[in-house]
């Protein structure tokens, strides 16, 4: 792990997300990132004190409190101020300043991570077979990329690298709704069994492209030489190198670090290393969800027709009884159809007479088992016995011990005297 400056340091620019007059703050920044997106960079303070005006949530807002609100967005660096000079005509309106403001690198992208989480419950992952199509296209023509130019392999790693996080992505949010509380809930509904079978053949015809591509793959990344592998990533390298950068440079060695890490994740995630492939593990994954929705669909059909009339039922087991030649064999067919009555829960384990199968328990010997009340008047009462007296038990012992210290202190002794013989 790297730790550098920018790790260790405090982010600021989150700050309008928790601050006091957060429902101001986040209000601006909102207008100002949805200008942001319309490629209209630069605001006035006019223009943001005349939206907070009309959305009517602010009706004593002024514009003070509007100046207040944008300088404290530009302490924490969520907005850029620049003055603007060019309508300037008197030194009097150069005094007063007047700024245009724009967003700042960081607060696009907190912006941008906001309206993904207020978007999660709308929403839904997915699963795309032909994703997995489109990354075994792109991995088996690696030999053919590796002799174009450095911006083609640059341009072919990064669709790579797209497809195979969004391909992660969409199937761990799919599986993870599939596999929620409230999807748990939703099994166990009868509404359920409506798109039981879409979801089902869904899967299945995930898991069968995740297995059909996965397997082939597999032994294609094997084959892969590392120079080929080598030759593709530099390139790729040399062409992030070579693009002109403003602001930070970037570092050739930890570039190509985070290549080969990216790498080594695909490989792993096709063949594994020392354990199971993440397609096995997504295949079974998978597999076990498909079983759970069979089985809950199983359990609502089983409750549906739990209720059914059983009047034919009952008249069938009345004409049984009405066969019984006397009571003793009613009896017998009472206990076979609605169990034994005043069950004690007793049960036998002596061996049986007769290994055959069609014996049944009236034709095996009976047995006696001898019954205590577990009640404590008639409890019988325990006899009291001596301690039983291990004093020759703990003599032995202790002469054993002594004897084994008598001879390592004579081993001991004899390596002593044999060291001062040498010296």
């Amino acid at each position: 792990m790297n730790i550098t400056d920018k790790l260790l340091r405090p982010i600021t620019e989150v700050n309008y997300l928790r601050a006091e007059n957060v429902d101001r703050y986040r209000t601006i920044i909102r207008y100002c990132f949805e200008r942001y997106e319309k490629i209209n960079y630069w605001i006035y303070k006019e223009e943001v004190y005349s939206m907070m005006k009309e959305t009517g949530l602010f009706e004593d807002y002024t514009m003070d409190q509007c100046m207040n609100d944008l300088s404290a967005l530009v302490e924490w660096g969520n907005l850029t101020a620049m003055q603007d000079a060019s309508k300037v005509s008197t030194i009097e309106e150069f005094k007063n300043r007047k700024f245009r403001y724009q967003l700042s690198e960081y607060t696009i992208e907190i912006e941008r991570m906001t309206i993904r989480l207020e978007n999660l419950d709308i929403q839904s992952a997915s699963l795309e077979p032909s994703l997995l199509e489109r990354i075994s296209k792109q991995i088996k023509s690696i030999y053919t990329i590796q002799s174009t130019s450095d911006e083609q392999v640059s341009s072919w790693w990064n669709s790579l690298n797209e497809d195979f996080i969004r391909l992660n992505r969409n199937y761990q949010d799919y599986i993870r709704d599939l596999s929620s509380a409230k999807a748990e809930e939703m099994m166990k509904t009868t509404q359920f069994l409506l798109f039981k079978d879409k979801i089902i053949t869904y899967l299945r015809s995930f898991v069968k492209g995740l297995q059909e591509q996965g397997i082939v793959l597999e032994a294609f990344i094997r084959r892969i030489p590392d120079d080929v592998i080598k030759n593709v990533l530099e390139k790729a390298v040399a062409y992030e190198m070579s693009i002109p950068r403003l602001d930070n440079k970037l570092d050739e060695k930890e570039l190509l670090e985070v290549f080969y890490g990216r790498w080594q994740s695909l490989y792993n995630w096709y063949v594994g290393q020392d354990t199971i492939s993440e397609v096995e593990r997504m295949s079974d994954v998978t597999s076990e969800i498909i079983r759970k929705i069979t089985r809950y669909a199983q359990q609502i059909s089983e409750y549906q027709h739990f209720n059914i009339n059983r009047t034919e039922e009952y008249r069938h087991i009345a004409k049984i009884f009405s066969l019984c030649k006397n009571m003793e064999e009613a009896h017998k067919m009472s206990a076979m159809v609605f169990g034994v009555d005043q069950t004690f829960h007793i049960r036998e384990f002596s061996g049986r007479t007769t290994e055959q199968i069609d014996s049944g328990v009236y034709e095996e010997p009976s047995s006696f088992i001898a019954l205590e009340p577990r009640i404590r008047q008639a409890g019988t009462k325990s006899k009291r016995k001596p301690a039983p007296n291990y004093e020759f038990e703990q003599m032995a012992a202790r002469m054993a011990i002594l004897d084994e210290q008598q001879k390592r202190s004579s081993i001991r002794t004899q390596y002593i005297e044999q060291k001062v013989q040498c010296h």
